[in-house]
């Protein structure tokens, strides 16, 4: 259970945007086999632009020599939130403080009575007993719910992009972060009693969904085609446009005001973020365009 928890909420925001819908985007000119990777450069500063996903299957072959080339020749290696055992300290003292429902109160006594069969025999389906995430918050039992059935498929955190490029990026390099993990925790806590427990149920409802949608996308981003990544998240964006809003959109564009004050320091950063930042309308490279900048696909 702890591992399952620490491993969503390292990268919580960024881990469900993955089932989250982006329009399509336009096609684009044939580039080199693999996973997508973009370069923002202006005369002295290169930022390279890296679609991620943080829990993968063993076995996936993502490491090519162009994206090793792009990270060993940069000065910077930049995650959405800071990596190491002080973030992950943080994350389950978050747990403690914002995830949890008061003492007395149950998070199944919190919904409908059909909302209550629904939960209950999704974790049935999962062998999980209907009990087992009764102290959390709706927000924190559906990113457990989500992850669960990865989990349960062979998905691991040590196999997750950002880990592997931690090992692979000199040591010596600087480490850098978009966001903080209260930031990210922050998002889910704030939603709504009501918001947080209808998107439990779509959890619940979807959540036999879970696992081929995620292998689809993990084939997608493999083979570097960012419009068949958009089109399979395409399908649920009606089902949660706020969150979209919230965990997506917004952060696109925080993230492109990033990049571009970047780009006045000379350098040369490798970004690392969710693949669902870098696929269909109103990602980081849209909001990057209504600033002037060009994004350049390199693989």
């Amino acid at each position: 259970m702890m591992k399952s928890l620490k491993t969503t909420l390292a990268t919580a925001a960024s881990g469900l945007v993955l089932m989250l819908a982006a329009p399509a985007m336009a096609e684009t000119p044939a580039v080199p086999a693999g996973p997508a990777l973009w370069k923002v450069a202006d005369a002295d500063t290169t930022i390279y632009l890296f679609g991620t996903v943080h829990v993968l299957p063993d076995g996936k072959n993502w490491f090519t020599p162009t994206i090793e080339t792009a990270l060993d020749s940069s000065d910077m290696l930049v995650t959405e939130i800071p990596s190491g055992p002080e973030t992950d300290a943080r994350t389950l003292q978050l747990v403690n403080e914002l995830g949890m429902l008061p003492e007395g109160t149950t998070l199944r006594s919190l919904m409908t009575e059909e909302q209550r069969a629904n939960y209950e025999a999704a974790l049935g389906g999962l062998g999980v007993p209907p009990e087992a995430f009764d102290a959390y918050e709706p927000w924190l039992a559906t990113i457990n719910l989500s992850i669960l059935p990865l989990i349960l498929q062979g998905y691991q955190i040590d196999k997750g992009v950002e880990e592997v490029l931690e090992v692979e990026a000199d040591k010596a390099i600087e480490r850098g972060a978009l966001e903080t993990i209260e930031f990210q925790m922050g998002i889910f806590d704030s939603g709504s009693l009501q918001d947080q427990l209808a998107y439990l149920d779509t959890a619940a409802s979807d959540v036999d969904k879970v696992t081929p949608m995620l292998n689809a996308m993990v084939d997608e981003w493999i083979e570097g085609d960012a419009d068949g990544l958009a089109a399979i998240m395409n399908e649920s964006l009606a089902e949660t446009p706020a969150m979209a809003e919230t965990l997506l959109y917004n952060r696109n564009a925080n993230w492109a005001e990033w990049i571009e004050a970047r780009l006045e320091q000379p350098g040369t950063v490798f970004v690392a973020v969710g693949a669902g930042h870098l696929a269909g309308e109103r990602s980081v490279q849209d909001y990057l365009a209504q600033r002037g900048i060009t994004t350049d696909r390199v693989q």
